[in-house]
């Protein structure tokens, strides 16, 4: 993969780079504000009701989780390669990394949804299935941060998959984006990432721990 030239609205490529990141951290900072809003509400509830909340989380599937996270972590590792790669112009190795972490995320939907599937079968589902004579009202409210929170972590996730695949398609093709664009790319990618490691322990570890 060659140099290319910016686009027309800069004089250098290393501008256009700085643009590109700027522009990506201020959109991580909006989503930062979003679910840090959502996970401190959690947390209130959780102090409000800790006992409460512990006995819904042990309902949670702490061995699936822990699987994803690992998942998860292992694809921002070939997320990190590939931007690597690209930058030591190794188209071949940066594709199989693409592709790697594509799978890689594809697992975790396809885990998630595994999960989902069981806490349907036991009666977790707010408004479709709960069984608040067994779990409680507050029982309720945590898996309502649960399929709301994880169900929005997995919508960012499959348009990250998106994106990636698509960039492996280009690149394979010899189609390689502008240079700023693999790494926007991988910053979002991690970001998805950051979001489960900070869900996986107020989620799942609670009245499992101390």
């Amino acid at each position: 993969m060659s140099e290319a030239s910016p686009a027309f609205q800069y004089a250098t490529l290393s501008q256009q780079r700085e643009a590109a990141t700027l522009g990506m951290w201020a959109f991580l900072a909006t989503e930062v504000l979003f679910f840090g809003a959502l996970i401190a509400a959690y947390s209130a509830y959780r102090t409000a009701w800790p006992a409460e909340i512990a006995a819904a989380a042990r309902h949670t599937r702490v061995a699936l989780g822990a699987i994803n996270t690992a998942v998860l972590l292992t694809s921002s590792a070939f997320m990190a390669t590939a931007v690597a790669a690209e930058e030591a112009d190794r188209r071949r190795p940066l594709v199989l990394c693409l592709l790697a972490t594509a799978v890689l995320g594809l697992s975790f939907i396809g885990i998630k949804g595994y999960e989902y599937w069981l806490e349907y079968r036991e009666g977790l589902v707010p408004a479709l299935n709960f069984d608040f004579g067994r779990y409680g009202g507050i029982g309720e409210l945590f898996f309502l941060f649960y399929f709301f929170a994880t169900g929005l972590h997995a919508v960012h996730l499959t348009i990250g998959i998106v994106m990636v695949l698509v960039l492996a398609a280009r690149i394979g093709a010899g189609r390689p984006p502008r240079p700023p664009v693999l790494r926007m790319v991988g910053l979002y990618w991690h970001f998805v990432d950051i979001v489960w490691i900070f869900l996986f322990p107020l989620i799942y570890l609670p009245g499992r721990t101390g």
